[in-house]
């Protein structure tokens, strides 16, 4: 499978539906599977939940233009692993150093909540990004969800890999994966992950993919 979608899949009924209402509704925003982004020979890849609404899938950039974009990419900054400011748009000139940002469902859902079948069916996308990126050594996962999603895509049983933030996984062909919380708005307004401890999981990250400051 490639390991993006086309513009108007229709895997997901539901959320091709809401796609087309996007359009009709806001029709200069980007309404379509959001793509990867990044660098392209990355050693940390991030794994979020899904497009926001006013945020991705009004930009087309992973996690631009909504407060978990913010959060993200004020980390990542902070640890090196990005050159140039974010701005909230797609060409604010910002690039990301040994990182590149994924999702595990590529489609705003509604209520920013994808169902179980919605996920089953975008996971091939993810198998396929992580199988084409070879000198990954770490990957982030933002929420349970892509957690899971990301052990399935791997063929991995989730009973043997369980979530927890700050937790630290040895997978098979010597992956790491690092659990976060989702560096939404919500958890950070209601105190369940504070900036410092989103800081310190995307810097052991980091530390582990040697990169930004980081780097060997």
């Amino acid at each position: 499978m490639n390991p993006e979608p086309e513009s108007d899949c229709a895997l997901c009924p539901r959320l091709a539906e809401f796609r087309s209402s996007n359009r009709a509704q806001f029709p200069g925003w980007f309404n379509a599977p959001v793509p990867s982004w990044g660098d392209p020979k990355p050693k940390l890849l991030i794994v979020g939940l899904a497009p926001g609404l006013r945020g991705a899938n009004r930009t087309g950039r992973p996690f631009t233009g909504d407060y978990a974009g913010d959060l993200l990419f004020e980390t990542l900054a902070k640890a090196g692993a990005s050159r140039g400011t974010y701005d909230c748009r797609p060409n604010d000139g910002l690039e990301l150093s040994g990182v590149r940002i994924t999702n595990a469902v590529r489609c705003v859902p509604p209520q920013n909540k994808p169902v179980g079948a919605e996920i089953t069916a975008c996971r091939g996308f993810l198998t396929s990004t992580i199988a084409a990126l070879s000198d990954v050594r770490s990957i982030l996962v933002l929420g349970r969800i892509a957690h899971d999603s990301l052990l399935s895509s791997l063929g991995l049983k989730r009973s043997q890999y369980a979530f927890g933030h700050g937790a630290r996984h040895d997978l098979p062909n010597k992956l790491v994966l690092f659990d976060s919380y989702h560096c939404s708005r919500y958890n950070t307004n209601t105190g369940r992950l504070t900036s410092e401890m989103f800081e310190e999981v995307v810097f052991a990250a980091c530390k582990h993919a040697r990169i930004g400051q980081f780097a060997d």
